[in-house]
């Protein structure tokens, strides 16, 4: 959808120029989103704040960049000169953890594009270069990489693997979805991944994970997020044998990789990006804005009721006990999925092309992933508890981020695409520095909309890197058409 020609529904976050604007705004959307009128200077700012973790580790300050998928890099899942940019983002950003850095696939069939990395043997070398990129780069702006973390995000894409072709899904399934399996072109019968195929997965990410490890990497993120295999895992009651039914099967997935790991690669630490909560699909309604799938009684949303549309963390919070028994300390928290809730994973105004109108004020999507962030804090103080989807928020990200901080809601503020744009964003907020309001992410979601048509991703709007590429012109003749 071009956003030129959208008017949108709700008011534009540049338009709100005030304190007092954004708190009318809030009240008149019946939105309770806490937030500073006034940033602290450097000294006294939480965000400069350390992390050490049980390890030792130190983690620099409280800002955190978030993995996101690559769509980028070569067929045979090496890098290429567009992903080593977006890794020199960030390296230079100022945030002191790197929370798995991109979506790295363990196998070639566990892509969800056919340019997404793959760690193996034959690419190895490519990611030691890639930490070496980012320490150097690192170095050569802040003088220190002595407490920068660094991690690398491991998945498998499970219902969305799409390795070959950007246009052809070759899903890889823990159970027959009601809707899922219509909506992205599977029959009821589509045939599910067997425990033995199970098993060989979690094989494949117990030998890249020693490979992470061998490369230099601080920790490996076990993906547990946005539809994808892991996530899959923990709402598949309807599936049969050691993988399926129970929360203890459902598990086993996780815990079987957290052995491996622990006997193949001893030290290496973990973490674990979580969709905390879910609801039912939604899908395109009257005049494209979004609305729930129609079901009585929706079961598969883990930490979310039998309604489809509300949250019950009952099972995140024993999914966190269970993580924290297992000694992973670092908990990214999201929620949704891309695919199928959008407004829920990252809020926004304009949707990419394959999505729906915003069926809320975005602002309501950043305050829920804000609070059960919060709820879980509480639960689990000794975890150390990365927030998510702040995008939205533009300018008045660090108002928020700083009374999330300040009052102890999590431990790290994490940024997505923001820092696609505004590549030093963290570092302008850890200064004291006025933000640069030109290079502020809209939410545009052409970074999504890119990808989804086999273009590279980036912000076509405002990162001069790719406003100046052929795919800039391709992209806009692409949502002029839709």
């Amino acid at each position: 959808m071009s956003s030129g020609k959208y008017k949108p529904k709700y008011t534009r976050v540049a338009q709100l120029k005030t304190t007092a604007d954004l708190k009318k705004h809030l009240e008149n959307s019946q939105v309770d989103l806490a937030f500073d009128e006034t940033l602290l200077p450097p000294a006294e700012s939480p965000f400069g704040k350390k992390i050490t973790l049980k390890s030792g580790k130190t983690i620099g300050n409280s800002l955190c960049i978030l993995p996101m998928e690559g769509w980028d890099g070569t067929l045979d899942g090496k890098p290429s000169e567009f992903t080593k940019n977006r890794w020199v983002k960030f390296a230079v950003s100022g945030a002191k953890l790197l929370f798995g850095c991109e979506a790295v696939a363990v196998c070639h069939e566990g892509k969800a594009n056919p340019n997404q990395l793959v760690m193996n043997e034959e690419n190895f070398e490519e990611f030691v270069q890639l930490r070496q990129l980012i320490l150097d780069k690192h170095y050569e702006k802040f003088g220190t990489t002595d407490d920068l973390v660094i991690g690398l995000q491991l998945t498998h894409s499970g219902r969305f693997c799409k390795p070959n072709s950007h246009k052809k899904f070759e899903s890889k399934i823990l159970y027959s979805h009601p809707f899922l399996n219509k909506k992205f072109g599977m029959e009821a019968d589509h045939p599910v991944l067997t425990d033995e195929e199970v098993d060989e997965i979690i094989d494949m990410y117990v030998k890249a994970a020693v490979l992470a490890q061998k490369a230099g990497y601080d920790f490996v993120d076990i993906k547990h997020c946005h539809g994808y295999l892991g996530h899959e895992f923990l709402s598949a009651i309807d599936r049969d044998g050691k993988y399926g039914g129970s929360f203890e099967n459902r598990t086993r997935y996780l815990r079987n990789i957290v052995a491996g790991i622990k006997q193949a690669a001893p030290g290496l630490e973990m973490g674990i990006r979580l969709s905390a909560f879910d609801f039912i699909p939604f899908k395109k309604g009257t005049n494209n804005q979004g609305e729930p799938e129609q079901m009585e009684t929706y079961p598969y949303a883990f930490g979310g009721q039998k309604d489809g549309l509300s949250i019950d963390l009952a099972e995140p919070k024993a999914f966190l006990s269970l993580a924290q028994e297992l000694g992973i300390q670092l908990i990214c928290v999201t929620g949704g999925s891309p695919y199928y809730t959008p407004h829920l994973t990252r809020p926004a105004l304009f949707p990419p092309s394959d999505g729906y109108l915003p069926p809320e004020e975005p602002f309501a999507g950043v305050k829920r992933q804000i609070d059960v962030t919060a709820g879980l804090k509480a639960e689990f103080p000794e975890l150390v508890i990365i927030g998510s989807g702040y995008s939205y928020l533009q300018e008045w990200l660090p108002n928020v981020a700083q009374y999330v901080l300040r009052n102890g809601m999590a431990d790290s503020v994490g940024f997505g695409r923001m820092v696609l744009s505004y590549p030093s964003m963290p570092d302008d907020m850890i200064q004291g520095k006025t933000l640069t309001r030109n290079l502020i992410c809209r939410t545009f979601s052409d970074c999504t909309t890119a990808p989804r048509h086999g273009l590279i991703s980036g912000c076509f709007p405002l990162d001069p890197y790719y406003k100046k590429r052929p795919e800039a012109e391709e992209l806009k003749a692409i949502k002029e058409g839709l």
